[in-house]
C-alpha cells in the first residue's frame, strides 16, 4: 500500500461529510459486505459493537438493505470489464478496495477526505496486516473537484483503460458541481478509455414512501447538505443529464437477492402489505454504467 502527502485545502468545506461515513459503515456492519463488521467493531472501540439482529423495525431494516443493495450493484457491474486500473471516489469506510485487491491483480486508489482516509489506514493494518495479495492498493486524499488533483492521482495508475466508481458522492453536490465533476471524469476516461460506475441515481422526494427510519441528526443533515435537491427528478431527467455532459448508459445493475443478507431481517419486521407498498412506490436508486459517447 502506498501513501502520499496532503490534499490541498479546497474552496468549499466538504469536512462535514464524514459523519455520515461513520453512520453508515455501522449499518453496513449488519451486512456481509467484506470487511463491515470488522471495521464496525474498531469504529467504535473501546465501547463494544453490538449488532442489534433482533430489531423489528421494518423502516430500519429496509434502509440497512438499501445500502447493502447499493453495495453490490457496484460490484456487479465491475464484474467482466477487464480494466485494471480502478478509482474510486469519496470512498468513506467502504473496504471494497481492500477487498479486491486481495483477491485480483488490479491498481485500486481509494481516494477521500484527508481525515477518513488517514482513518482507514490504521483500521486497514488491523483488518488486513500482511497486504500479500495480488493487487496494489494505495488510499490517497482528493477532492473529486480539484481538477489537477484528481488527474495527477490518475496518472499514478500504469497505462489502460480505467473504471471510475464512488457510491453517495453526488447528492452531495449541486448542479454546477456535477457538471465540473463530469467534465473531469469524461476527460480522463477520453484520454485512457473505460467506465464511470455510479450508485447515485437517486430520485427526490421518492424516499419518503419507504418508512425508512432516520435519527434526528440525519435529518438536520440531509436538509443541511441539500440532499433531496440535489437528487435527479426521474431517472430519464438523470439519463438527460449525463447525455448533456458527453456520457452514455453503458448498462444499470439489477438486484441480487442471493447477495443480500439483510434481506431476512426486513422480511421479519414487516407485513406482506408493506412489502407491497414498497413494490408500488417504484425504485428510488440506480447504479449505472457510463461511458463517454461516441462521436
Amino acid at each position: 500500500m502506498v501513501q502520499s502527502g496532503q490534499q490541498a485545502s479546497p474552496d468549499r468545506n466538504y469536512g462535514t461529510i464524514s459523519p455520515s461515513a461513520r453512520s453508515l459503515l455501522l449499518l453496513k456492519g449488519l451486512t456481509n459486505i467484506p470487511f463491515a463488521k470488522q471495521a464496525a467493531e474498531l469504529m467504535m472501540a473501546p465501547e463494544q459493537y453490538r449488532p442489534d439482529f433482533a430489531n423489528r423495525d421494518a423502516g430500519f431494516w429496509a434502509r440497512v438493505l438499501h445500502f447493502e443493495m447499493r453495495y453490490w450493484s457496484i460490484d456487479q457491474l465491475m464484474d467482466g470489464v477487464p480494466a485494471k486500473n480502478v478509482l474510486e471516489l469519496s470512498s468513506g469506510f467502504s473496504f471494497r478496495g481492500l477487498d479486491r485487491t486481495q483477491r485480483e491483480g488490479i491498481h485500486y486508489i481509494d481516494t477521500d477526505l484527508p481525515e477518513v482516509i488517514a482513518a482507514k489506514r490504521t483500521m486497514i493494518q488491523s483488518l488486513q496486516p500482511s497486504l500479500d495479495g495480488p493487487g496494489n492498493l494505495e488510499l490517497l486524499p482528493l477532492n473529486a473537484l480539484d481538477e489537477s488533483q484528481f488527474l495527477e492521482i490518475v496518472d499514478r495508475f500504469p497505462q489502460g483503460e480505467l473504471v471510475i466508481l464512488n457510491e453517495g458522492l453526488l447528492m452531495y453536490l449541486d448542479a454546477e458541481e456535477k457538471k465540473k465533476l463530469c467534465r473531469i471524469i469524461h476527460r480522463a476516461l477520453s484520454e485512457r478509455g473505460g467506465y464511470w460506475i455510479t450508485a447515485d441515481i437517486y430520485l427526490s422526494k421518492k424516499m419518503d414512501g419507504f418508512d425508512l427510519t432516520f435519527r434526528d441528526q440525519e435529518k438536520e443533515f440531509f436538509k443541511q447538505h441539500r440532499i433531496d435537491e440535489n437528487k435527479f427528478s426521474t431517472f430519464e431527467a438523470a439519463a438527460e443529464f449525463f447525455r448533456h455532459e458527453g456520457f452514455e448508459l453503458d448498462r444499470e445493475a439489477t438486484t441480487d437477492r442471493s447477495k443480500l443478507s439483510s434481506l431476512k431481517y426486513l422480511l421479519k419486521s414487516t407485513s406482506v402489505f408493506r412489502l407491497l407498498k414498497y413494490r408500488r412506490q417504484g425504485k428510488i436508486q440506480a447504479t449505472w454504467r457510463l461511458r463517454p459517447a461516441a462521436r
